[in-house]
């Protein structure tokens, strides 16, 4: 298994999330998609391949109540 080194990327987070401090921030690297929580920039960091990060965002969960 190969880890991604993520140190010195770009992290990026929605415009639409404002000040609120449940955010995440993505990064990618090569074939890789990194997530991590804003709030904690230096913990971990999750990472998805590139094609199963665009599946989830093309077709986001259907959450009530937000």
């Amino acid at each position: 298994m190969i880890v991604p080194d993520f140190s010195g990327v770009a992290w990026r987070k929605s415009a639409c999330s404002g000040s609120n401090a449940n955010c995440v921030e993505v990064a990618g690297v090569a074939q890789v998609v990194g997530v991590r929580d804003s709030k904690d920039p230096a913990g971990p960091v999750l990472a998805f391949e590139r094609r199963s990060w665009a599946a989830f965002v093309a077709h986001p969960p259907v959450r009530s109540g937000f």
